[in-house]
């Protein structure tokens, strides 16, 4: 059986797909054409989400693309409705990439609150001439009000985080989680409220047509004037644009982003910006979790070819 492997992975996410003619395209995301010509007759493919498998995708590769096993927790890259037309199983990599990506998040809201990212270039530059009483002042972490837009796996990790820093969490998603509400002090709030009340906002949202601009011009005009924004999730989440226009206005005292709309482009706006933390989708960029997220795709894409059951399939 032939199976398409759209990037370059770990090798992890190799070894499961041992006695398949694979192929392995390039280190970068290929070119549409491309993409499309290594689809044809191929039995699996392992994507990534910078590629888009839609129907057109799936028509190419003829009548014996059987699953798609995507290297990630979101989908948006994939049109399941038209793989489910077809008989073809999706899957993705839920669970294993939850505290890297808290991690992530956590880290972004700490340097964009504390100024690293500045206070780095200015050493890098050669311009940090002494320590001064009101150099590089940002808002503290310690004991302020942490507000999670979407309280999934990854949402709760990051609040388990916050505990550690006395936060008091707020937290909105499509429904309540008791349970997470009892283990980490949690108090379920409509978004209104949250951006209002919150001094750090994190979004670990999918991304859906309802999402889509979650947070745009009138949401950021909500918030407080210290808050920091965060977002690990997708970059449509957030209207960009806006974003940086608050930024620029001190609307907002600062934001730090790993997702982009339009990646690997950033708005050129907040490119210019100093109060903005910009960060290359690196979420789930540890050594453990990139093995563990091809290896789970590796396994899922083996068990559908050899008529098993996967274990992290989609829509099923």
């Amino acid at each position: 059986m032939k199976v398409l492997v759209t990037r370059e992975i770990p090798e992890a996410g190799l070894r499961p797909l041992e006695g398949f003619d694979v192929t392995v395209l390039s280190e970068l995301p290929p070119e549409r054409d491309e993409l499309l010509e290594a689809a044809r007759g191929v039995d699996g493919v392992l994507s990534t989400l910078t590629e888009t498998i839609d129907a057109t995708f799936m028509d190419a590769s003829g009548d014996g693309l059987k699953v798609v096993a995507n290297m990630a927790v979101g989908y948006d890259n994939i049109d399941v409705a038209a793989a489910k037309e077809r008989g073809i199983v999706v899957t993705n990599t839920p669970g294993v990439l939850d505290e890297t990506t808290a991690d992530t998040a956590f880290m972004l809201l700490l340097a964009a609150a504390r100024r690293l990212g500045e206070g780095e270039r200015i050493v890098r530059a050669g311009k940090w001439e002494a320590w001064g009483p009101k150099m590089l002042t940002g808002p503290d972490v310690w004991g302020k009000r942490l507000g999670v837009i979407g309280f999934g796996r990854i949402g709760q990790a990051v609040a388990h985080r916050a505990k550690g820093f006395d936060m008091e969490i707020f937290y909105t998603a499509r429904s309540r989680k008791e349970d997470a509400e009892k283990r980490l002090g949690a108090r379920y709030v409509e978004l209104d409220e949250l951006l209002r009340e919150s001094d750090f906002v994190t979004i670990h949202a999918p991304l859906t047509e309802e999402t889509t601009h979650l947070i745009s011009a009138s949401e950021l005009e909500k918030m407080k004037q210290r808050a920091v924004l965060v977002n690990t999730s997708r970059g449509p989440v957030i209207d960009e644009g806006a974003l940086a226009e608050a930024l620029a206005n001190n609307r907002i005292f600062a934001a730090g982003l790993d997702v982009y709309e339009e990646e690997p482009k950033v708005h050129p706006k907040l490119l210019e910006l100093e109060n903005v933390v910009l960060a290359p989708h690196i979420g789930s960029a540890s050594i453990e979790t990139r093995d563990k997220m091809a290896a789970t795709a590796g396994e899922d894409l083996r068990a559908v070819l050899r008529d098993e059951q996967p274990k992290n399939p989609i829509g099923l």
